[in-house]
């Protein structure tokens, strides 16, 4: 029987490759339509990616991900078969070795009588049988007949997480990080007119580069602001190569000098970095002295970020200001840190590129951040060392929030890990499964979702993302604004959860 079933799951292993490689083929022949002529996925383009002639790009997409799956169903087929018959061979081994001890004790040792009790009546008889072995405690039916005692959560102690308001006493100091740009005075003009209490909100402008004329424009503010100056302004040594990313080298060490003295020799316990070309919403100070305590609170947790990487105007509900996010991906633009995190990171912190090495795996440890859905700030700055790289395409669209929400006086609780992510599960997995092109054309759909858009691979997740309008790069394979795997945003005013299949457990690394 055991040799029937192991030529079942050899047989199921060898459809399973010979599937494979009609996929491979189906993929290396030529392709079906082509590549749209709108020149991407801005909203309002004459075509989106992948849109033309047919949508081929599309198609070919969406048909990989129906063949994916099926390959992952008979995957798992073949390893439920496999996993059944090693137990039941198991099983069987174990009723041998039992018999066998059975043989050897009736040979072995003499018979003994047991003396009869008449005053055992059959209830006794089963006490005594149940003595006999352990009761697995877990199988037991739940349903007796003895009252239930509820314990309201409130009266768990150790399980519950302090995220009350911040006390009037948390000092959450600003640092600014300036280098040569004149037009840190609209960042400091914000900030100062927003900023409820300059006790417990100091500014603390860091800055590099000894640009004379950005220098008195920082001391213009006199005893507004503190003024710091990072002392070393020397060339730093590289490479070769990496000549052309001086400025980014130059970038990393000052961030790593200027949160030394924010930690170290001022001794605060908490910063919100921000830099010189960021303008902050009305709300920026509410909404961090509100995250402030949840921050503290969840070990799962390592920053709260003012930023969207996916708040263009066209992707968020505009009406839902208060709606904030748990977020796998590292965003920067505005950020709270705590004195603990510095102290992990200070050691091995970067000589550049330091906001990607934020987001690899050795640093983000399974962390997230909080985002929300409309961003509390916007750069304003083309100006920098990435030479406008995602400004003209990306940045110049984000949405900044206008509206004053009053965030220290909501339960921010579901924002707690595990409540975050049963509901999560729950209305992205039930939300209905739709094709690219119900969403794109809209007719057929009814209601402003939420619906889920899947995908399996890397190429797919790209080609969805351009046609929808998101970001559609990934660092260390985690896509801006992803948590476990979903990216969360509006498109043509219906809520869309662009998601990996159901039972997603971790990012792959080699997607960057």
């Amino acid at each position: 029987m055991v040799r029937k079933k192991g030529s079942l799951i050899l047989c199921s292993a060898f459809l399973f490759v010979a599937w494979n490689a009609l996929l491979l083929l189906y993929l290396w022949g030529p392709p079906i339509g082509r590549l749209g002529e709108g020149g991407g996925a801005e909203p309002g383009g004459k075509e989106e990616w992948g849109m033309g002639k047919g949508g081929g790009v599309i198609r070919l997409a969406e048909e990989v991900e129906v063949q994916l799956d099926t390959q992952k169903k008979l995957l798992k087929q073949i390893e439920s078969h496999r996993a059944m018959w090693a137990r039941r061979k198991d099983v069987g081994k174990r009723e041998m070795e039992d018999r066998k001890e059975v043989k050897e004790e009736v040979v072995h040792q003499p018979q003994k009588l047991q003396p009869i009790k008449d005053n055992v009546d059959d209830t006794d008889q089963t006490r005594v049988k149940q003595t006999q072995r352990p009761v697995n405690t877990e199988a037991l039916d739940t349903n007796l007949d003895h009252p239930q005692v509820n314990v309201p959560k409130e009266e768990i102690g150790e399980n519950k997480l302090q995220t009350s308001p911040a006390t009037p006493e948390v000092v959450i100091p600003i640092l600014v990080i300036a280098c040569d740009r004149v037009t840190v005075k609209r960042s400091l003009d914000r900030l100062i007119q927003y900023r409820p209490s300059a006790q417990l909100h100091p500014i603390i402008v860091s800055q590099d580069c000894g640009h004379a004329e950005t220098a008195r424009v920082i001391g213009s503010y006199g005893d507004q602001v503190m003024h710091i100056r990072q002392p070393d302004l020397s060339d730093i040594r590289v490479r070769p190569e990496h000549r052309k990313f001086q400025g980014y080298y130059k970038i990393s060490r000052h961030y790593h000098w200027a949160l030394q003295q924010v930690f170290n020799t001022l001794s605060h316990s908490t910063v919100v970095i921000v830099e010189d070309d960021l303008e902050v919403a009305p709300d920026f100070f509410e909404y961090f002295r509100a995250l402030y305590p949840i921050l503290h609170a969840d070990p799962t947790l390592w920053c709260v970020s003012a930023w969207n990487d996916n708040g263009r105007d066209a992707l968020v509900d505009p009406s839902k200001a208060e709606l904030l996010y748990r977020t796998d991906f590292f965003p920067g633009l505005g950020w709270m840190l705590l004195k603990e995190m510095w102290a992990e990171l200070e050691p091995k912190w970067p000589s550049a590129f330091w906001d990607d090495w934020m987001r690899q795996p050795e640093q983000r440890k399974e962390r997230s951040c909080i985002r929300p859905e409309i961003s509390r700030t916007i750069t304003f700055g083309r100006k920098g060392v990435s030479l406008g790289q995602f400004f003209d395409q990306y940045l110049r669209y984000i949405k900044l929030n206008t509206e004053f929400v009053p965030f220290t006086k909501q339960d921010l609780s579901y924002l707690l890990q595990e409540k975050y992510d049963e509901r999560l599960i729950k209305e992205v997995y039930s939300a209905p499964l739709v094709k690219m092109e119900e969403l794109q054309q809209g007719g057929t759909l009814k209601g402003p979702g939420p619906f889920r858009v899947q995908y399996s691979s890397r190429d797919t997740f790209k080609v969805f993302a351009r046609n929808l309008g998101v970001m559609d790069d990934l660092k260390s394979g985690v896509p801006r604004t992803g948590y476990r795997g979903v990216v969360n945003f509006l498109y043509r005013g219906r809520r869309v959860f662009l998601a990996p299949p159901e039972g997603w457990t971790q990012y792959d690394v080699s997607w960057s």
